[in-house]
């Protein structure tokens, strides 16, 4: 089958390229002349585990093509799928300016029959404005139907969660459509979930809610658990095996980041408010998810006695997860900042967010090229990111190069009598 994807960034280019690896021919559109010249070359514009691999093997195949012509792509395309950026306005609602313009220059470009798919996170009711745009913009002759298939990868996993999804979510509004988006995706494993627009609409934004949720519910136990003298780890184990809930994502921190939860969360309060419902739940996840990084940051201030001028912080991980270099959002950028506001230095170092990290920390962070660099004669090290590269850390050596044996854990990602047993002073997230 010939594919087209509008949009090479995470969901676009991961999917475009898992797709031509199955055997299709596809297109990606992109609107930067220097990412496609690259992109043409094999070259990823970011960093994704096995991504780089996947991209070369199939552009030098051939089944992998990029242009900046959305008729070159459209044209020979059964299939069409808008994966643009879908950011928060300030007051949450999200911004569907790209969506509408990729649907305009679609249209102009149709031929024949074509299924158009919105992957992009999109409101309920953004699909039948898409139909409008493109009823409004197609020449004489052409035809298509409308259908919403959200993406559900993890940064880090994204290859993995495109091949092997726990669901296909396809809803459309013709037979024909499904027919074709069914057979497009015969070769991924995952339960298919068929549905209307508006249902497939909604099921990303409650994903990424109830998530979003887990992760802030975490939080307030630790920060409960620290007053009550209880070890939230222990806490939250004991109430993960209950199979009814199960502890995937019930893990407290500095709380949650990237380009999803943050913004689907207050889209989704936005949704809710725009048919009239306060959501003061979500309202809650959101704030108890900006108090987790304030939380962490009290604490460093309550070991130094409250005043933190002229102190040194080591912060290792940059990135709003591990395994991936995506800034967006991350609890990080907030801590950091924090921290110099108050008068602290800050050395940094992460795998590979680095670069990335420069263009929206505060200007007087110090990088360094690895972990034990990063911690050289500071007062203490705070871990953001449970990069794998951390939990292997040699203590005894980060030890040696610090000047206070402080550690912050802000992923519970050590066990808390060993770390003591070499010294240091640990302060984990909801651990006493």
């Amino acid at each position: 089958m010939t594919i087209a994807f509008i949009g090479h960034g995470y969901v676009g280019l991961v999917t475009a390229a898992v797709f031509a690896d199955l055997g299709n021919t596809v297109w990606v559109v992109g609107h930067t002349k220097g990412k496609i010249e690259k992109l043409k070359k094999g070259i990823a514009p970011f960093y994704e585990p096995g991504l780089a691999e996947l991209v070369k093997r199939n552009v030098d195949a051939g089944r992998l093509l990029f242009t900046l012509d959305y008729k070159e792509a459209v044209g020979p395309s059964e299939i069409i799928f808008i994966c643009v950026g879908t950011p928060p306005k300030e007051n949450g609602e999200a911004d569907l300016g790209s969506v509408f313009a990729a649907t305009e220059s679609i249209g102009t470009s149709l031929v024949g029959y074509k299924v158009i798919v919105t992957k992009s996170t999109v409101p309920p009711g953004t699909n039948k404005k898409v139909a409008e745009i493109l009823t409004r913009f197609k020449p004489e002759g052409a035809s298509f139907a409308i259908a919403s298939v959200p993406e559900f990868l993890r940064e880090g996993t994204a290859i993995a969660d495109t091949l092997h999804p726990d669901r296909v979510v396809i809803g459309t509004t013709s037979d024909r459509a499904q027919g074709l988006l069914l057979e497009l995706h015969k070769s991924i494993n995952g339960k298919t979930v068929l549905c209307n627009v508006e249902t497939a609409e909604l099921i990303k934004y409650t994903s990424n809610a109830v998530l979003s949720t887990k992760i802030s519910f975490a939080n307030a136990i630790a920060f409960l658990s620290e007053k009550a003298g209880a070890d939230v780890a222990q806490v939250l184990e004991g109430v993960g095996l209950d199979k009814r809930i199960g502890r995937s994502f019930l893990y407290p921190g500095v709380g949650y980041g990237g380009s999803c939860f943050p913004k689907d969360v207050k889209a989704l309060i936005a949704i809710a408010a725009s048919y009239g419902y306060d959501f003061k739940l979500l309202k809650a996840v959101d704030e108890i998810n900006r108090d987790a990084g304030r939380h962490f940051v009290a604490k460093i201030r309550e070991h130094f006695g409250g005043n933190i001028k002229k102190k040194t912080i080591a912060v290792l991980g940059l990135s709003f997860k591990p395994d991936t270099d995506d800034m967006r959002e991350a609890p990080s950028i907030g801590i950091i900042t924090q921290l110099i506001q108050l008068g602290a230095t800050v050395t940094a170092y992460d795998p590979v967010a680095i670069e990335n990290a420069k263009k929206v920390l505060p200007k007087s962070v110090v990088y360094a090229r690895d972990a034990y660099q990063a911690v050289r004669g500071a007062d203490a090290v705070a871990v953001i990111t449970e990069w794998n590269e951390f939990r292997q850390l040699d203590l005894v050596r980060l030890a040696s190069e610090l000047k206070g044996l402080v550690l912050f854990d802000g992923r519970n990602i050590y066990e808390p009598t060993r770390v003591k047993s070499l010294g240091f002073m640990y302060y984990g997230v909801g651990r006493v």
